[in-house]
């Protein structure tokens, strides 16, 4: 059995494992390039969750075990997939003829970034080899100069001497540095938030740029922290002047505490592993499947009936048009109560909701209604109401 299948099937067998334990369930359990072993890795590592990548990196940098710096590799890579980059795997150990990276991440702009992992201090970087790799890519169409750099992504915390030798080499405006855990947070931050314009903006810090106008990072600094304040707050407001007041039940509702759950049902339901890319929004691993996931309290009204109410926004609209398929799965109140609706049926819809549009928002009013055992969404005066009972999650 495949170690994804163990994951999927029996993850109990794989909880609390170490990375190096791990390892020992993916083929022979030596990673060599090509081999077993490194497929069956790299596909578990796309599955698990990015506290699970955070772990085994730890672990590699801290223990030292038979391939642990080839493990690592493909952690960083993969949390550069999580990113939003394109990944293509370089080699675990250089051969003649070959160049010796250990990634390269391109993102959709164009830009490519030739990804070095380094676990130790021990030895000072040879930066006049990294460069030679970039330099026989351009040479073979690989990457292009002007659209191409260079970043270390280093296990070590003191970094002053590497940052040192980056600024006084020749390559110093093509090179950057980023430490591990540094590059963890940004991930973090990245899942927290929903905007994809943010997102560009987080990548860019990746690549060689001259700061001397720092309006770029406080630009980031701000949209970054707006999105994160907002997330409790966006997917209830619409129509917020004419919703009733909610009836609270249970634990009190936070985003946190009620999306895990809705997202862990959804998971059994499609048969898929969802791999967080955003504050509401999932992926399969191989990214053919995306699943906004919003959530609404309860809100009753005598005469309605029980209500939901979401603000489905432009951006999530258009971030789900990436995927051959994407789903939005309204959470309405509990986790036993989804309504899966394909992005592509919805579409069709939009035109029939309120709408409210501001200088940095646009956002449809999506209003959910059940009664009984049929779901409505209610729509514009003008427009009939839709019956979306067949979408219930049974």
């Amino acid at each position: 059995m495949a170690l994804v299948d163990i994951w999927k099937s029996s993850p109990e067998q794989l909880k609390g494992k170490t990375v190096q334990q791990i390892l020992s369930f993916a083929g022979n359990g030596t990673l060599r390039d090509g081999n077993e072993t490194s497929e069956e890795f790299r596909t578990y590592l796309a599955h698990v969750t990015s506290s699970t990548l955070a772990e085994h990196a730890s672990f590699c940098l801290n223990n030292k075990f038979t391939d642990s710096g080839l493990a690592l590799q493909d952690v960083v890579n993969q949390i550069g997939k999580r990113l939003g980059f394109a990944i293509e795997y370089g080699r675990y150990r250089g051969v003649r003829n070959e160049v010796g990276f250990d990634g390269i991440w391109k993102s959709k702009s164009g830009e490519s970034i030739l990804v070095e992992v380094k676990t130790t201090d021990a030895y000072r970087l040879s930066l006049d080899t990294t460069a030679n790799y970039r330099k026989k890519l351009i040479k073979a169409g690989e990457l292009q100069e002007e659209h191409s750099s260079i970043l270390y992504v280093l296990g070590r915390s003191d970094t002053g001497d590497l940052e040192a030798q980056v600024r006084g080499s020749r390559h110093a405006w093509d090179i950057r540095l980023i430490k591990l855990d540094a590059l963890l947070r940004l991930l973090s931050v990245k899942e927290e938030l929903d905007d994809v314009e943010t997102f560009d903006k987080i990548r860019a810090i990746l690549r060689p740029k001259e700061y001397t106008l720092v309006d770029e990072i406080v630009d980031l600094v701000f949209t970054a922290t707006q999105d994160a304040v907002s997330d409790d707050v966006e997917e209830e407001d619409a129509t917020i002047d004419s919703r009733p007041n909610p009836q609270p039940k249970g634990k009190k509702f936070t985003t946190a505490n009620f999306r895990a759950p809705c997202v862990e049902r959804l998971q059994k339901h499609l048969g898929e592993t969802l791999v967080k890319q955003s504050a509401a929004t999932f992926s399969t691993p191989d990214d053919s499947l995306g699943v906004l996931v919003p959530i609404s309290r309860e809100y009753h009204d005598r005469s309605k009936g029980t209500n939901y109410w979401f603000g489905y926004h432009r951006k999530q609209h258009e971030a789900l048009a990436q995927y051959d398929k994407a789903l939005i799965a309204f959470a309405c109140g509990t986790e036993e109560q989804i309504v899966l609706i394909p992005r592509e049926e919805l579409n069709g819809w939009l035109d029939f909701f309120n709408t409210t549009t501001g200088e940095d928002k646009h956002y449809w009013h999506i209003h959910l209604v059940h009664v009984e055992k049929t779901w409505i969404l209610e729509t514009k005066q003008e427009f009939e109401h839709i019956d979306v009972t067949k979408y219930f999650l049974k």
